[in-house]
C-alpha cells in the first residue's frame, strides 16, 4: 500500500507497518541494523493531515504513526512519533484495525484530531481521560460499517 492509501483508508487507531523492502542485517552490525530500523517498523495511527499551504510552498499531506514510548517508574520520559508524508517510498499494510466497541479518545488541535488513546470501553476511556487530565478530549466509540456510520461521538 501506499501512504495515500493509509491516509485515504487506514482508520485512526490502527496499527501500520512500514517497510522499505530490505531484508533485516544482523544485530552485529549495528549502525546497519538501526538505519534499517528507520526505515522498517510498526506504529499505530494517531493522526492525519491535509496538504498545508504555506506563502511559498504546500506542505503534502501526512500521517503520524506512535511508535512507542520509553519510561521509567511510571513515567512516560520520551514519545517516538513517526511522521510519513504522501510521497514516501516505503510500503505500507495495515497490520490490525481498532475493534468494534473500543473507544477512541480524540482531541482536536490545530485543524486536525489527534488519537491520544484507544481504550477497551467508555469507562477505560473515562479513567483514562481522568488520570491523564485532558479536558478537551472527546470519546469516539469504533463502529462496525467503516467507522463513519457506526460511531458515535461523546462528549467527554
Amino acid at each position: 500500500m501506499s501512504a495515500i492509501t493509509i491516509i485515504d483508508q487506514a482508520p485512526l487507531g490502527a496499527l501500520i507497518r512500514y517497510t522499505d523492502g530490505s531484508p533485516k542485517p544482523p544485530a552485529r552490525f549495528t549502525k546497519k541494523l538501526a538505519a534499517w530500523e528507520r526505515s522498517n517498523g510498526v506504529g499505530r495511527l494517531v493522526k492525519k493531515e491535509l496538504p498545508r499551504p504555506y506563502p511559498t510552498w504546500t506542505a503534502p499531506a501526512s500521517f503520524t504513526l506512535h511508535e512507542g514510548n520509553f519510561s521509567s517508574d511510571g513515567v512516560i520520559l520520551v514519545t517516538i512519533m513517526r511522521s510519513h508524508s504522501a510521497d514516501s517510498q516505503l510500503s505500507f499494510e495495515v497490520v490490525e484495525e481498532p475493534k468494534v466497541g473500543q473507544v477512541r479518545v480524540l482531541l482536536d488541535f490545530g485543524g486536525s484530531t489527534e488519537l491520544l488513546h484507544l481504550a477497551s470501553s467508555v469507562t477505560a476511556a473515562e479513567l483514562w481521560i481522568a488520570k491523564e487530565g485532558y479536558r478537551n478530549a472527546r470519546l469516539q466509540i469504533v463502529g462496525g460499517e467503516g467507522d463513519s456510520a457506526g460511531e458515535a461521538g461523546i462528549a467527554a
